[in-house]
């Protein structure tokens, strides 16, 4: 092949649109649950999070009512009070798509993200409230694994045969 053959082709790579972020993320782990929360200061009237418009004072939790999905007063008040105890449930919106495991570790999950979300719009604030409240521990416990040779279940002895 000649080089006069070869043309150069430069390959143009477009800009990255840069796009404003209207919150804040955050992300709470329990066990196997994992939250991903986003808290918004001042929620636009075009903002939707899965066909569902966002408002103040209202938290969506995969694209449902935080009352539906974690349903009881029990629940209420332990997913309440990070809110309560910085006294800004008035002030945000709160959208938290939870996955994996049960429904009490998602609720810690979310309590946890809520917490963090919060501690990262004020830290001077928020944060030491939040961490007298035991909000921002991260609760290390999981469930421990199967050992082998037993039977079936982690600390479960094999029977042993009575002839």
């Amino acid at each position: 092949m000649d080089q006069k053959q070869i043309i150069k082709t430069e390959k143009t790579i477009p800009a990255k649109k840069s796009v404003k972020k209207d919150y804040l993320y955050a992300v709470g782990r329990r066990r196997e649950a994992v939250a991903r929360v986003r808290l918004y200061a001042h929620p636009t009237d075009d903002a939707h999070w899965e066909d569902s418009p966002i408002k103040k004072q209202q938290i969506l939790v995969n694209a449902k009512p935080i009352e539906y999905y974690f349903p009881g007063q029990l629940a209420k008040a332990q997913y309440m009070k990070p809110l309560s105890l910085t006294q800004s449930f008035d002030k945000y919106a709160v959208t938290i798509k939870v996955s994996g495991g049960g429904r009490n570790g998602q609720l810690h999950a979310t309590v946890k993200g809520i917490a963090r979300a919060l501690a990262k719009i004020d830290p001077q604030k928020f944060r030491s409230l939040l961490k007298s409240g035991g909000f921002l521990t991260r609760d290390p416990r999981v469930r421990e694994r199967r050992k082998v040779g037993t039977g079936g279940k982690a600390r479960r002895k094999k029977q042993s045969p009575k002839r």
